[in-house]
């Protein structure tokens, strides 16, 4: 299985990857699956289309199977993270008075959506939940009689922190509160139930931890939850009969698809296809004890330094596949400068919050991260 490993990810031999909590790499197989709609639509433009069809309902039930959704109706293909987010924040009914509750460092597509409701009377509540005793009860502190929508990220973007969603879907059911996750930091890494976290909402872009490509993203709504959002966008493709363009009559699609108003996104949807068929043949169980080791090797290489600090949660329960450090007693510049080194040498990484963040997948060889020790300590004797 190794080898089967190796050979879908070819990456060039100067090149360590540890950026999955960006951009990720894509498996052999999903670029030679692009290469193959694109030479089909060269020779015989859209004469298989009736194929796509079946490989867009192949994706859905892929996607269901990957976050544990009871049928593959509760899945949307939308653009990206931040549609799915919208579709919620704006498709809702709000009073004036209604409140949200989300964390204190969201990326900014968990946060802008939120803000934007302000204009009808709708309060932001955020947390600082990685300074909490407790991260889960300071949530639900914050939770009241008024308060509509839960909203997190499964693992906080910038530190790796991770929450307990089922501990969250808990109180948010007891509470009768909708509960959103921005699982974008989870999806390929981790194994996300949807069910036994109670989620009502589940958002998520291909292009990081899933391996695919950007302009693609799965939304999950559970039937009750999605009944409560009004459409904001029609068309041809989210209509019950789908397909019947004479009939002068239309009621929106039962399923989720009633969130997709026009043409799918054919080529993307070949793509994650062929990546999420690796994510199957390997088991998500698999691959998330595999991300959990390479992450748990780079932080035993950063606490062995007493150069550095590790700024990520050593809390088992907290770990996720992001790993964050800074240089012990150094400045905002000295990090913009390692970074910078990092890149030019072939260690592909990030620089969130003044801190150099780390993102092994599965796949991430020990040769990889032996590179990254080599190349980090040639740098911190500068």
């Amino acid at each position: 299985m190794a080898a089967a490993w190796h050979d879908e990810f070819p990456l060039r031999q100067d090149i360590c990857y540890l950026n999955h909590a960006a951009v990720g790499v894509w498996p052999a197989r999903t670029a030679a699956a692009v290469r193959a709609f694109a030479d089909e639509n060269l020779h015989q433009g859209a004469a298989g289309y009736p194929g796509w069809l079946q490989r867009e309902r192949q994706l859905r039930r892929q996607l269901a199977r990957l976050i544990h959704a009871g049928s593959e109706d509760d899945i949307a293909l939308v653009k990206n993270t931040s549609e799915g987010l919208s579709l919620i924040a704006f498709g809702l009914d709000w009073q004036a008075g209604d409140n949200i509750v989300s964390t204190r460092h969201e990326f900014p597509s968990n946060r802008m959506v939120w803000q934007a409701l302000e204009g009808q009377g709708v309060e932001l509540r955020l947390v600082d939940v990685e300074t909490a005793a407790d991260a889960e009860a300071a949530l639900a502190e914050q939770i009241d009689a008024r308060t509509r929508l839960l909203s997190v990220s499964s693992v906080q973007y910038v530190s790796g922190f991770r929450l307990d969603l089922e501990c969250l879907g808990g109180i948010c059911r007891r509470q009768g509160v909708l509960f959103c996750i921005d699982a974008i930091q989870s999806l390929g890494a981790l194994d996300v139930d949807v069910r036994r976290c109670r989620a009502d909402f589940v958002v998520a872009d291909g292009h990081k931890w899933l391996l695919g490509p950007e302009g693609l993203a799965v939304f999950y709504s559970r039937p009750e939850a999605r009944e409560r959002l009004r459409l904001l966008q029609y068309g041809w493709h989210m209509v019950e009969r789908c397909g019947d363009f004479d009939a002068p009559t239309w009621r929106p699609a039962a399923s989720a698809r009633r969130f997709e108003p026009g043409s799918p996104n054919m080529l993307g949807i070949h793509a994650l296809a062929a990546s999420l068929s690796l994510f199957e043949e390997i088991g998500m169980q698999k691959v998330e004890k595999l991300v959990l080791d390479r992450a748990r090797a780079l932080r035993r290489l950063i606490r062995a330094d007493d150069r550095l600090v590790l700024t990520t949660s050593d809390d088992p329960c907290r770990q996720s596949g992001v790993v964050c450090f800074r240089g012990r007693g150094r400045d905002e510049r000295w990090h913009a400068w390692l970074y910078r080194e990092l890149m030019q040498g072939g260690v592909i990484c990030a620089l969130r919050d003044g801190a150099i963040r780390l993102s092994p997948h599965f796949y991430t060889p020990d040769s990889a991260l032996e590179r990254f020790r080599h190349r980090l300590d040639a740098l911190l004797s500068v």
